[in-house]
């Protein structure tokens, strides 16, 4: 009988300190994964649910019987993985502040260009080099700097179209400045029914749109 109460209180004991050996060690992460994994403490080891280490690790499980085999992702799963988290999380989004303020000074000189080709044409003053030259010069200076200082996707994307700007924009006033050279009459509204001259306008609405969203969208208007 005494040998029965000491077992008993022996095994209540035990209850009782199993408890105390299992307590919560922290979370698991796994680098480049999202989520964490409760660790669990007993007798001075950490485990951690097999289930959830998989997840983590994008591993698949399979059973069969006593024995679990945990299977890693391929190299390629883990890559596009990656690359998926990559798109999601961009990590230069939008447009740069110095690329911003570069492109913006070079569609107010681009827009002051036009508006004085329309201006001269519509009114039959000579158009020449020498009075298109500062404009060309300034929108060169400022294509410059907003080419240096493109630095996000945004950026490079939209330095292609505001490029394209420039180069339509110089074209259309070469056209006019060879006309009167030519001895050519350009009438006072051949500029509002060219296409080329339309071209440019439209672009300049676009860029100016993207410049109030801050992000790069493309209508196809600068092509």
């Amino acid at each position: 009988m005494r040998a029965s109460v000491i077992l008993l209180c022996l095994m209540f004991l035990s209850c009782l300190a199993l408890p105390q050996a299992v307590q919560q060690g922290g979370k698991l992460t796994v680098s480049g994964q999202p989520g964490e994994a409760a660790i669990t403490q007993i007798n001075g080891r950490s485990y951690v649910d097999i289930e959830v280490l998989a997840r983590l690790t994008n591993a698949s499980l399979s059973f069969n019987g006593p024995q679990i085999t945990l299977t890693p992702a391929p190299a390629s799963t883990s890559v596009m993985s990656t690359a998926v988290t990559s798109a999601t999380h961009p990590a230069n989004p939008g447009f740069s502040k110095v690329f911003m303020k570069a492109g913006i000074e070079e569609m107010a000189v681009i827009r002051e260009w036009r508006s004085a080709l329309l201006n001269a044409v519509q009114n039959g003053y000579p158009v020449t080099d020498a009075v298109v030259a500062g404009f060309q010069s300034q929108a060169t200076t400022y294509l410059s700097l907003a080419s240096v200082a493109a630095s996000t996707d945004s950026d490079h994307q939209a330095f292609q179209l505001l490029n394209n700007e420039f180069d339509n924009m110089q074209r259309l006033s070469n056209k006019i400045v060879a006309a009167r050279e030519n001895m050519n009459y350009v009438p006072p509204n051949s500029l509002k029914n060219d296409p080329l001259y339309q071209q440019v306008l439209d672009c300049a609405r676009s860029l100016a749109s993207m410049a109030s969203a801050g992000q790069f969208q493309d209508d196809g208007s600068c092509h």
